[in-house]
């Protein structure tokens, strides 16, 4: 995994404690000229589900999206501090961001299964990292995980579009999986959902945290307290007039929703600004 990322394996850097599997400092995040983010840090750590809350506006997708640099797919996007996979910093020159998604997976708020078979839509990855073993091994272990293969062994020629949305979004888990990152992102994973749908892709969470961190933005905050280990609120800004999302408290969620040592946190638990 290190031997990836090791282009940059010459810096001299602190390694994080061996639970943190991603280090993310974030001073200060730019779309042009506008401030997005700032003074914000969050530890990932290993075999838990760290989850962000807060306001619409206050970055909370924009820092998970740093995490697996998929930002820098936004124009204008700049970005002050260090995220640290591994004690290695995913944003030095000489590493690749596409490598760095093949460590750090990706699932999105709307089901998107590409326009190809169920099949495909797995393999999709895996063909694009030049996978070497059984295919078929690993597209069936992919959907199993992801709790979908008894739903869709039989059919696997068909398009992916044709599924259900709670399936959809399962399907993309597969494929976000199937080239065994470390680390899976989730932003708003049930926000399309049913409920139904949504109770399965949370049982899900809870397995799949068994062998992938995860680290998941969601506005549901009952969601969070049931599937989060630990919950990073995020607020807003607005004292120079712009909207400015900044990281106001992260603690074991427990305690983020029993007894919140931060004011905002305390208001925002009781509903009290949104």
């Amino acid at each position: 995994m290190n031997a990836i990322l090791a282009a940059d394996a010459g810096s001299a850097v602190q390694a994080p404690p061996p639970t943190v599997v991603i280090d993310c400092k974030l001073d200060k995040i730019f779309y042009g000229d506008f401030l997005a983010v700032r003074d914000s840090h969050v530890p990932i750590e290993k075999g838990k589900i760290t989850g962000f809350i807060g306001p619409s506006g206050c970055g909370k997708s924009t820092v998970l999206r740093s995490l697996n640099r998929m930002n820098d797919l936004v124009d204008g996007f700049r970005f002050e501090g260090h995220v640290r996979f591994h004690g290695q910093d995913v944003y030095a020159p000489s590493v690749d961001a596409v490598v760095v998604r093949r460590y750090i997976g990706m699932v999105f708020q709307q089901p998107n299964p590409f326009s190809m078979s169920i099949f495909d839509n797995v393999a999709f990855g895996l063909r694009l990292n030049h996978y070497k073993g059984d295919m078929a091994e690993r597209v069936e272990k992919s959907l199993r995980r992801a709790a979908l293969w008894d739903e869709v062994k039989d059919k696997l020629k068909k398009s992916g579009l044709s599924l259900s949305g709670g399936q959809q979004q399962r399907l993309c888990i597969a494929r976000a999986i199937a080239t065994e990152p470390s680390v899976v992102l989730m932003d708003e994973p049930c926000s399309a959902l049913d409920p139904i749908a949504t109770r399965r892709v949370e049982e899900l969470m809870l397995e799949l945290k068994e062998k992938y961190t995860i680290a998941l933005v969601t506005h549901n905050m009952q969601q969070a307290a049931r599937v989060a280990d630990k919950t990073a609120f995020f607020s807003v800004d607005i004292s120079k007039g712009g909207r400015t999302g900044y990281l106001v408290e992260l603690g074991e969620t427990r305690q983020i929703f029993e007894d919140p040592r931060e004011e905002l946190t305390k208001e925002y638990i009781r509903g009290e600004f949104s």
